[in-house]
């Protein structure tokens, strides 16, 4: 099952990359030759391992929000909107999904509050990626909707401190969040699963 995993994951990741470069005219991040392939791949298989087969489905969406978040500072609707209902059908073989859509309304509720606060610091496709974490992490429970939030801020803290440190940053400096959201939501369903 892994192996047939594990070519899902390389087939998608050739799309992501495709994807990815159809969303700017010139790159100011290009992955190396193969690295999205095969990070999708491996994505795909430790979360099917770790969490169960359901999570490949947000495996494959995550790497594909993940990689062109960084690339382009975007979380498309054309990605995010219609990832909802095919998360759903996704992870209703687990039996929890009352608990990934309260899971996902939770985090779409607190990122959305943190948005209103500071609209400025986070993008509004971080709320809609917010509530596909909180989706995935819901068939978990709480504690997992909890962990993957902190994990995601904690992530971008720690980069933003890395910014400061090495003077390629200041206070001010943005850079894509949603990378480290799916990073925090990844690790968590790996950990939790």
């Amino acid at each position: 099952m892994f192996g047939i995993m594990a070519v899902v994951g390389l087939v998608c990741g050739a799309r992501i990359r495709a994807l990815a470069g159809s969303y700017d005219d010139g790159p100011a991040w290009a992955p190396a030759p193969g690295a999205v392939e095969l990070t999708c791949a491996a994505v795909v298989v430790v979360l099917a391992w770790r969490a169960g087969p359901a999570y490949a489905c947000f495996a494959v969406i995550g790497t594909a929000l993940a990689v062109i978040d960084w690339r382009t500072s975007t979380l498309p609707d054309a990605i995010t909107l219609p990832a909802y209902p095919i998360m759903a059908l996704a992870l209703l073989p687990t039996g929890e999904l009352a608990g990934a859509l309260a899971g996902g309304a939770a985090l779409i509720a607190v990122y959305g509050v943190l948005w209103l606060v500071r609209p400025d610091a986070m993008g509004f496709g971080d709320v809609k990626l917010a509530g596909l974490i909180g989706m995935a992490c819901g068939t978990l429970g709480w504690e997992a909707v909890a962990a993957a939030a902190l994990a995601g801020q904690v992530l971008g803290a720690l980069y933003a401190l890395v910014l400061l440190l090495t003077g390629r940053g200041t206070r001010h400096t943005q850079f894509p969040f949603g990378p480290f959201m799916l990073l925090g939501a990844f690790t968590t369903l790996c950990l939790a699963g």
